[in-house]
């Protein structure tokens, strides 16, 4: 027996072989049909018996094995069904006679046989016939189980009559001698007649009945025929036949102790009548072997009185002895080199068994003798499915790895040099098992679980090999597929050698294949998943972009109330915590816009050790529509992290989600998701998109400023813009406003704020006038609107402490000292004071001195849908002004003029500029200065009446800085000094805010008590009034109280002289003035807004021009109050000649 039948099981020794085979053609889908109905009836119960008999089906089976039949008649074919086709009577003779033929195969061991005609219908069918089924067709064949039944127990009813035949034998006649084909030439010439000669053959035909016993399902008289069996031929050392007698008592013993089988779904077999607790209690190792009296052996087996429960626990081997018998078995077949086969068959018998008991290090002892049976020189399919079978039975008993090992030789058996068609399909298919065996899956997603699991070179070899197979096979898909995966999953165990070979391969594959995310599913139904290059590039890190400060959408404050309904009414909720906690994580605080490019960054680095260039890289979104815009990257080799940018834009709106990205490496498509990318940090995936809005570009008429504006808010600067201006001067703004959106613009509001300077600014920095912009909205895409704003600079006009100390050297006295005269003073500075060229800084005109205001203009605006949902958009410029000083206001002082109702206000004017400058006020002429030149203009002004501020005890210093604030604006209003640069063509104001002092200011102002004057009638506050010599003159003195309480009584005293205009004044004058009355005057107490007056009179007796001098005597309420409120205008009266 050269061909191994590597399914056998122990439990295959009870079962008696039953051949079904086609006679003539037949078709393979039909003779199957048939096959797997006649194998379904594998047991049946004898009539009248607790026996089971069991039955093995092959349709294929070498007639050489059947020799064998007297060594193990399992091995004995003794039953055969044959399947035909007969459409016609004519054609039945012929194929009756091809069932014939086929019955002489093994005509000399077949019990019985049976003949299924299928199509054959008429006279020839009514034969009556026991050993031909006709049926009409394959679909009408009801009967065929019920047949074979019939046949199975035609069978028993044979083996019954040789096994009672063998087991009554009990004559004096000779016991013939079993043999096994190969020793029948060594029997030639023995004696017969030895005893020795007759022990080996009551042993061979003892083990012959065992094994009849136990095919008729007497398992208690088997196990005792084989005891006996086993003595016998112990005793003559006949190894071979010992050895199957042991086989015979460990397959009984099996039987006994796993009535569920050994060999896996496809053969077991439970005996019927038997439950799993009788099982159960079967295997109870330990069992005694202890032999009973053949002599209580009868026809029908062991007597009655004798239990069967004690003679099987008697007599069966224990688990640990069926593992021992079955190495003294092997051990003896081990001994012929012609029963390799038997031997190879009980090692796989007994890994079988092991691996039910769990003792897989034993089975892998059996199973490495196997392998090193020589056996006849094996076809290559011989070899292919011996490899499999110990392939199968490692995996059996957990030898993985060593499972892989021989599927994978298997697989190289079937693709061998001298096979002249290589079956690489089958090759490959064994490829594919042997995966799990060396810890690797074709899914990439196992690989991110952890630490790499199994030997890497070893699955790199399998990779290739893989791919080579599927090369061959013609599927170009498949081998991208694998050596993806192997690009992806071994990257780290490569070699740089080994990655630049491996991606030209991959490079040259998807030439003609390109490699794609679809699921490649196999013939056999295995789906091989897409293999995504995450570590082509590897990613560390993905952050959603927010959008440039100027395109971040704002939402307009809402009313109080709303959204109030989103919030929980408790401080704190556990609840609302867990269930929000991973979205928080997640959902990122600001928002995309409906149109607008958005920005996802990566920070990815190149692993390999040369430059890899990816294309086609673009986002993977959720939840909104969205257009990616892919870029392509070169990343120079092993380039450590670098940033890259992905843009797109959303087209509608809601909660967009990132899940990855997709990218093009080696030609090869890959859909990279974050889920998948071990080590990632990301700091959320999910933002919103809130409706469209316009967008807003502005353009100025002013230069670009290099000067960055950092406000303190963190407000992004999108323009800043510079100026260079004098201080006083104003200049126009105009800035274009275009609409470089796809929504209209309808809402602008514009603000601004100056920047944290030290510098007073007084007046309007920045002023403009909306209404005419707004007038041209809404603004539709692509139009442009004009916005005007006016920059005034107005800085203090006081002269720094440099300038001072010069013009002190030039003998102009900054102390405020009262001048003699109102009229102008021209100064020069002293040309040998002064050095030709100043040091730098030294000048007060030098641009060192320039001082910076910063301003920030902004544009908050919206439209479309985005504004009706409540959002905005907001864009700043920066403004950047160098102010450079104009005229500097070195002293101020004021000389009182000839009427009590104005004075003269004196200022010292200095050039700062390097150009001639004109200064001018409201009611002079201009005056010309030259730089660094200093003149002196006097200003005359009627005094001011300055409303009052309410009294504040809290707040008295701020109401003082305040009202003397207002003031000094009102006095400068009215003054109107203006200066400019002829040679510049430039013009601004000058003010004096921040140089009237509090005693200045005093001068300035009306008193609260107005006093008034009258000769004749006539006010005489300015020019001298006439009189006559010897005329009276009727002097009225008037007093307004503008006061808020009430004033007086006063005593007014008239003192008359003369002004000789040479410093002299004569009181003398008894002999020219004489007053009619009193020359004092009594005025009444006023009260606040009231007015009371007092008359005299006097008398001019000669002519000349005379000086009235009015003054309150210092007595009573009168010392309370300030002097300046008691000031009475001055009178100058000319006598003249009376006419006659």
């Amino acid at each position: 027996m050269s061909i191994p039948d590597y399914m056998q099981c122990a439990e295959d020794h009870q079962t008696l072989l039953v051949v079904v085979q086609p006679v003539g053609i037949v078709s393979e889908d039909n003779f199957f049909r048939i096959y797997k109905r006649i194998s379904s009836v594998s047991q049946i119960s004898v009539r009248d018996s607790q026996r089971v008999l069991c039955i093995r089906y092959r349709h294929h089976y070498p007639p050489e094995n059947n020799e064998w039949g007297d060594f193990q008649t399992h091995r004995k074919v003794v039953g055969l069904v044959t399947i035909t086709d007969c459409s016609s009577a004519r054609d039945w003779p012929q194929t009756l006679e091809k069932f014939h033929v086929q019955k002489e195969l093994y005509g000399s061991t077949l019990y019985d046989s049976r003949l299924f005609v299928f199509g054959l219908q008429g006279g020839v069918t009514e034969q009556p016939r026991t050993d031909v089924a006709f049926y009409p067709s394959y679909d009408d064949c009801q009967a065929v189980e019920k047949r074979v039944e019939d046949f199975i127990e035609s069978l028993f009813i044979v083996l019954e009559s040789k096994r009672l035949d063998r087991a009554t034998d009990k004559s004096g006649d000779k016991i013939p001698l079993l043999c096994v084909p190969f020793e029948k030439k060594d029997f030639v010439g023995l004696d017969t007649d030895s005893r020795h000669y007759k022990k080996r053959c009551q042993g061979r035909t003892r083990k012959h009945v065992g094994d009849l016993c136990l095919q008729a399902g007497m398992l208690q008289d088997a196990l005792v025929h084989y005891h006996v069996a086993v003595e016998l031929l112990r005793s003559v050392n006949d190894f071979l036949w010992l050895g199957a007698a042991l086989e015979g008592l460990c397959s009984a013993s099996v039987i006994y102790h796993y009535p569920g089988g050994t060999g896996g779904q496809t053969g077991a077999r439970r005996f019927l009548g038997s439950s799993p607790a009788d099982a159960a209690n079967r295997h109870r190792p330990g069992a005694q072997e202890v032999l009973i009296d053949p002599g209580a052996l009868t026809t029908n087996g062991i007597n009655a009185d004798t239990s069967a429960e004690i003679g099987r626990a008697k007599n069966c081997l224990s688990p640990e002895d069926i593992i021992d018998k079955y190495k003294e078995a092997i051990s003896y077949y081990s001994k012929y080199k012609n029963a390799g086969v038997i031997e190879l068959e009980a090692c796989v018998k007994a890994v079988r068994i092991l691996a039910i008991q769990k003792r897989s290090m034993e089975a892998s002892e059996f199973l490495q003798n196997a392998v090193y049976i020589n056996l006849r020189q094996l076809s290559e399919e011989e070899k292919i499915q011996r490899y499999s079978i110990l392939s199968e039975l490692y995996e059996l008993i957990g030898f993985r790895r060593k499972s892989a090992f021989f599927k994978r030789v298997a697989a190289m058996q079937c693709v061998a040099p001298s096979i002249s068609e290589p079956g690489w399909r089958a090759c490959y298919k064994l490829l594919l098992e042997t995966l799990p065996g060396y810890s690797l899956s074709l899914d990439p997603k196992d690989f991110n679980k952890g630490t790499h699991r199994g030997w890497a070179a070893v699955q790199m070899r399998l990779l290739h090999e893989l791919v080579y197979a599927s090369r061959r096979m013609g599927n170009p898909a498949l081998s991208v597929r694998h050596l993806s995966f192997l690009l992806q999953t071994m990257l780290d165990f490569l070699s740089d050698q080994e990655k630049k070979d491996v991606t030209q391969s991959l490079e040259n594959y998807t030439s003609k294949c390109p490699g794609t995310m679809e699921v490649i599913t196999l013939p056999d139904g295995l789906t091989l998943p897409p293999v995504p290059f995450t570590k082509l590039p590897i990613v560390r890190r993905v952050q959603l972009l927010n959008l440039p400060t100027s395109l971040r959408p704002r939402k307009m404050k809402s009313l109080l109330g709303q959204n109030v309904s989103t919030k929980s009414p408790f401080i704190y909720s556990p609840i609302i915590a867990h269930s929000r906690g991973e979205e928080r994580s997640k959902k990122i605080d600001f928002q995309w816009v409906q149109g607008d490019v958005c920005e996802v960054q990566l920070m990815v680095y190149n692993p390999m050790p040369f430059e890899l260039r990816v294309e086609n890289m673009g986002l993977l979104t959720s939840g909104v529509e969205f257009e990616s815009l892919p870029a392509a990257l070169s990343l120079p080799a092993e380039s450590g992290l670098y940033p890259v940018t992905l843009v797109g834009v959303p087209q509608t709106t809601g909660t967009i989600t990132v899940n990855g990205y997709h990218t093009t490496v080696f030609g090869v498509f890959s859909d990279c998701l974050l889920d998948n990318l071990p080590g990632i940090k990301t700091g959320g995936s999910s933002v919103e998109v809130i409706p469209a809005l316009p967008r807003l570009q502005i353009s100025t008429s002013l230069p670009r400023s290099a000067h960055s504006l950092q406000p303190s808010s963190g407000d992004e600067i999108s323009t800043n813009v510079s100026v260079q201006l004098y201080n006083g001067e104003t200049q126009q703004l105009i800035i274009k406003l275009e609409n470089i959106g796809m929504e209209p613009l309808e809402k602008l509001e514009v603000t601004s704020k100056i920047l944290t300077t030290k510098e007073k600014l007084y007046g309007d920095f920045l002023s403009w006038k909306l209404e005419e912009t707004l007038a041209q909205f809404p603004l539709q895409p692509g139009q442009v609107a004009t916005f005007t704003v006016n920059i005034k600079v107005k800085l203090d006009f006081s002269c720094q402490e440099n300038v001072l100390q010069d013009l002190s050297d030039d003998g102009i006295s900054v102390s405020g000292f009262a001048l003699c005269s109102p009229f102008r003073q021209v100064v020069r500075p002293r040309a040998d004071s002064k050095p030709a060229n100043p040091p730098e800084g030294g000048r007060p005109g030098d641009s060192s001195q320039a001082k910076t205001l910063e301003a920030i203009l902004n544009f908050k605006y919206s439209g479309g849908p985005g504004h009706v949902e409540g959002y905005y958009r907001s864009l700043s410029l920066g403004l950047h002004v160098e102010v450079e000083p104009s005229v500097f206001f070195t002293r101020v002082s004021t000389l009182p003029a000839t009427s009590t109702r104005q004075c003269h206000l004196l200022l010292d004017v200095f050039n700062c500029t390097e150009h001639e400058l004109t200064v001018c006020a409201r009611s002079n002429e201009e005056l010309t200065l030259h730089p660094s030149e200093c003149q002196r203009m006097a200003i005359q002004v009627d005094k001011f009446n300055f409303e009052s501020f309410p009294e504040s005890p809290g707040e008295k210093g701020q109401l003082e800085g305040e009202r003397q604030t207002a003031r000094s604006l009102e006095i400068n209003s009215k003054l109107g000094i203006r200066w400019g640069l002829p040679s510049l063509k430039r013009t601004g104001e000058a003010g004096v805010e921040g140089l009237l002092s509090q005693p200045v200011l005093e001068q300035l102002q009306l008193a609260p008590l107005q006093w008034d004057v009258l000769v004749d009638g006539q006010p005489c506050d300015c020019e001298a009034a006439a009189c006559r010599v010897g005329d009276p003159v009727r002097l009225e003195v008037r007093l307004t109280n503008r006061s808020a309480r009430s004033v007086g009584p006063f005593a007014l005293s008239v003192v008359p002289f003369q002004d000789h205009r040479n410093g002299v004044h004569s009181y003398d004058l008894h002999g020219a003035v004489s007053f009619v009355g009193s020359s004092t005057f009594y005025l009444d107490t006023v009260q606040p807004s009231g007015q009371s007056a007092c008359l005299g009179a006097l008398l001019f007796l000669h002519t000349g021009d005379f000086s009235l001098h009015i003054r309150s005597q210092a007595d009573g309420k009168s010392k309370e109050l300030p002097r300046s409120w008691l000031c009475l205008p001055g009178v100058r009266v000319r006598a003249v000649e009376a006419q006659a």
